[in-house]
């Protein structure tokens, strides 16, 4: 039986395998014909030379990331693992610079190849489609886009919006005024101001309206200035909506809009305004569509794994 031995240099080997090993334990369900044994600064592998060969480039680009990142997670040893090559997931010197600082000094970065071209396209077009399953990252890489423009001052405000379609469920029985009604729909893009700017700082900027968080119907007759706009979950738009929305444009502003295909709540035969829109514009210069997959989901490893089961029925139908 052929040997392979791997030592961690100038990488803290508890970091390396996970809490009680996880790390080591994902490993061994991608390469179960090896047995794979970890101590101390050391990784011991036996079996097959292909299967070696395979284990040490792989075991390679994870080190490589680990230096690049501190840090090594299920979902990012599953992404080097079924990578093609490299490219897949390193980050070249430019896509992989730091979006923004957010909250304790926490660095958040575009952390897969599609998140990379967002922010790439971002720079490059002044209205963007980010288009993708649930858990790719759309969302929170579009709003720290939008944090890093308002602290380099490129943009006056930040305009996070989205229709208030209920996914399968009533909520006009719910108790409270408007926004108490409507906040629910918003908690996504709360959540990640919240990781990016401090409690106290998003409450100003909130309150004096440097950050608005509002429905689409509030974007009506208005014209966005200066703004970074995102438009979120936009394929429960329709045909009227994405238009009213597209033509708010102004002068001087960045519009992201995301959505999934896949999870359109509104009512039969009603046309999504995000897939219409993703064939009107489609050849229109200075607009950019990037499209996320499942190799994207940086949510629980088990997020990615319910989409492709959903898939494989929604294909058979």
């Amino acid at each position: 039986m052929n040997e392979l031995i791997l030592e961690l240099e100038e990488i803290t080997p508890k970091e390396f395998f996970g809490a009680q090993n996880a790390n080591i334990k994902t490993l061994k369900e991608y390469f179960p014909k090896l047995k794979i044994v970890a101590r101390g600064n050391k990784i011991k592998a036996y079996g097959d030379e292909d299967l070696l060969e395979e284990f040490d480039r792989r075991m390679n680009m994870l080190m490589e990331h680990f230096g690049k990142y501190n840090k090594l997670d299920e979902n990012t040893i599953e992404r080097v693992l079924t990578s093609q090559s490299s490219d897949d997931y390193t980050t070249s010197d430019q896509s992989g610079e730091v979006i923004v600082h957010g909250v304790s000094g926490r660095i958040i970065k575009a952390q897969t190849v599609n998140q990379r071209k967002l922010v790439e396209s971002m720079r490059k077009n002044d209205m963007v489609f980010a288009i993708g399953p649930a858990g790719t990252g759309k969302t929170y890489t579009g709003v720290a886009l939008a944090v890093r423009a308002l602290k380099a001052k490129e943009v006056k405000r930040i305009i996070l919006t989205r229709p208030a379609v209920e996914a399968g469920e009533n909520l006009g029985f719910l108790p409270g005024d408007l926004k108490e009604k409507l906040d629910p729909y918003m908690q996504p893009l709360y959540d990640a101001l919240r990781d990016m700017i401090p409690a106290e700082k998003l409450a100003h900027f909130i309150e004096n309206g440097t950050i608005q968080i509002a429905p689409l119907a509030f974007m009506r007759g208005r014209t966005l200035d200066n703004a970074f706009v995102i438009l979120d979950e936009g394929q429960n738009t329709t045909h009227a909506q994405m238009k009213m929305f597209l033509t708010r444009m102004g002068k001087n502003a960045k519009f992201l809009l995301t959505g999934d295909p896949g999870q359109v709540d509104l009512p039969r035969r009603t046309i999504s305004g995000l897939k219409e829109a993703l064939l009107v514009l489609k050849n229109v210069d200075g607009i950019g569509m990037i499209y996320l997959d499942d190799k994207d989901v940086i949510r629980h490893k088990l997020v990615k794994k319910v989409i492709e089961a959903y898939k494989s029925i929604e294909n058979r139908d």
